[in-house]
């Protein structure tokens, strides 16, 4: 067997410095490769063009958000400072995850708590009886809880971004509208876990910081969207808006949270 003697190429002495690859596909296919990214399982920057709006995959963007941040837009919104939500927290871009968590939470949060304030009044009021402190569930203020809060929480940004569309106000796209409505309800959740304490006057109270609180923080985010609008009647509708969540509060405190202690007066009826 004959062997050949092979000279070493010069550049491989180099090390792996002097190593080059070079890719030896045209321009279109390998910029093909690069927006191949969300078929391989990667999440885009923002709603995929190729979709529609009546696909999931045009809405998957707004859902990918982590915990953390999500839990950090819902807390700053019990803060006095928070005028400039959209700018300061809702950035580089608003999510849907978050306020659909929001709204949710706080269905079940209501639900749940009126039927143990339920309990708890009925238990006070009648100590004697084993029957009353057993823990009732009332499933159709849960239809109510979703359809309230669905509609207020949902409906009312998706209504208010159509009818500043008309007018001619497009400062916010209607991912902000819903976004900062939905995360602006996040107080009501510790508000129906305080509404629990069977003293109607520390119920009024809490129902009262509640409004007052989510309702700065609508006001303080929403009147300067309303105030870029060329005709200054437009910013009348906040007035619109106090009384829709004044309304939303009024009907929190009295569907979910009028159960009083009743304690019997005089000898019980004989009668059964």
């Amino acid at each position: 067997m004959a062997y050949v003697a092979i000279e070493a190429d010069e550049r491989m002495e180099e090390g792996p410095e002097g190593l080059r690859f070079q890719s030896f596909l045209s321009t279109d296919a390998r910029g093909t490769n690069q927006g191949s990214n969300a078929s391989r399982g990667f999440i885009s920057d923002g709603p995929s063009k190729n979709a529609g709006f009546w696909q999931l995959e045009y809405y998957q963007p707004y859902f990918d958000v982590d915990t953390q941040t999500v839990l950090r837009r819902c807390y700053t919104t019990l803060l006095p400072r928070s005028s400039h939500y959209l700018s300061a927290h809702l950035t580089p871009s608003a999510d849907l995850y978050g306020p659909f968590w929001t709204l949710t939470t706080l269905i079940f949060a209501l639900f749940v708590c009126s039927s143990l304030a339920s309990s708890i009044a009925t238990y006070l009021s009648h100590p004697s009886d084993s029957s009353a402190a057993v823990l009732e569930y009332d499933f159709g203020l849960l239809s109510t809880a979703v359809g309230l809060v669905y509609s207020y929480g949902l409906g009312v940004p998706v209504l208010l971004w159509l009818a500043l569309r008309y007018l001619g106000v497009g400062e916010w796209s209607v991912v902000e509208a819903v976004a900062v409505w939905g995360y602006g309800q996040f107080v009501w959740i510790p508000v129906s876990l305080l509404c629990v304490i069977p003293v109607p006057i520390v119920r009024w109270v809490v129902v009262g910081i509640g409004f007052m609180i989510s309702g700065w923080f609508l006001a303080a985010n929403v009147y300067p969207i309303l105030a870029t609008a060329d005709a200054k009647p437009v910013r009348l509708i906040i007035i619109l808006l106090a009384i829709l969540h004044a309304g939303i509060a009024l009907c929190f405190k009295i569907l979910f949270f009028s159960y009083y202690v009743v304690k019997e007066v005089g000898p019980q009826d004989p009668l059964p």
